[in-house]
């Protein structure tokens, strides 16, 4: 079995910290929190340090940070019911735009990987999918209605822009609170309150399983629920696109690691627990993998900390 070793501790933040997200070129990282701030943190030497801290974007908690693909915006997502963008420009963070149109708490955004596309969600059950012109002017493509309770997490597939109503993903028996696409997009793994976490496999028209799909249109099938290893509800999910690792963050303070068996079943998988790290004092809200080096993991926690681990 692996292990996860806790190489730094980034303090800043008062109060709980949010959720976290790596610059896709994996040199920064953006945590936000209940303070209202956003915080950069890169690389000085052997330390992580705060670059900046971006604290008159937003009047209530930044529930969730997003970066571009292309690296030059960053989202932040607030229960003020705004979501604003940055950028980086002459030395410094501007916000360049303030999205309004939730009714109240948005939680989570996402650019597609064209950046073509920006979807919102919020506690208002609506997803929001917002068409960026080529000088940055954002103009509302689409609200989507489909979901009958808070919307918690959005997330594109890569390479994907489209938003119709594919598929309606049904499993879990209590609220689903994160989901994350592995790096082909073929697979989507989804966290829940019922303390399980559920990987789903895409079956495009055609597939050689004979899994049918109508209208032609690419059906999805959970194939694996992860069981018994939470004790409480799973709050974030990432899954590594270099690695292929999965990594939870759960309400019980603590970050487990899985991985595929070399034996796996594409159809049937199974996934071994690879390490725990209980190095957080309270509830672990987000866990993000460095998406250029392999192992490096960031995690968010009510304890006020930003903690970085290396997988083993």
């Amino acid at each position: 079995m692996g292990r996860l070793e806790g190489s730094h501790i980034l303090h800043g933040h008062k109060g709980r910290v949010w959720n976290v997200a790596w610059h896709p070129e994996g040199h920064l990282l953006a945590s936000c929190g209940e303070d209202k701030t956003i915080r950069i943190w890169g690389r000085d030497g052997q330390k992580w340090v705060c670059k900046t801290c971006l604290s008159d974007g937003h009047s209530r908690t930044i529930r969730a940070v997003s970066w571009s693909a292309c690296g030059k915006f960053l989202a932040s997502a607030s229960f003020d019911g705004t979501t604003s963008v940055w950028t980086y420009t002459k030395g410094d963070y501007d916000c360049i735009m303030s999205l309004e149109g939730h009714e109240n708490e948005v939680k989570s955004s996402a650019w597609s990987h064209s950046g073509q596309y920006f979807a919102t969600c919020g506690r208002d059950k609506t997803v929001w999918v917002w068409e960026v012109a080529e000088d940055n002017e954002y103009e509302c493509a689409a609200v989507l209605f489909n979901h009958a309770q808070d919307v918690k997490k959005v997330a594109w597939q890569p390479d994907g822009t489209e938003w119709v109503q594919c598929a309606n993903l049904t499993s879990h028996t209590s609220t689903v609170w994160s989901i994350a696409f592995n790096g082909s997009g073929d697979r989507m793994a989804s966290s829940s309150d019922d303390l399980t976490v559920k990987i789903w496999q895409e079956y495009p028209p055609g597939n050689a399983q004979g899994i049918e799909t109508p209208d032609n249109i690419p059906a999805w099938k959970c194939v694996c629920t992860l069981s018994g290893y939470h004790s409480r509800t799973v709050y974030d999910i990432s899954w590594c696109p270099l690695s292929g690792r999965i990594a939870t963050a759960c309400g019980d303070d603590k970050i487990r690691v899985f991985q595929e068996s070399p034996e796996s079943d594409h159809d049937a998988p199974t996934f071994e627990l690879e390490g725990t790290a209980d190095g957080h004092t309270q509830d672990v809200n987000a866990v993000a993998w460095n998406p250029k080096e392999v192992g490096l993991l960031a995690s968010a926690s009510d304890d006020g900390t930003v903690r970085l681990w290396c997988a083993k």
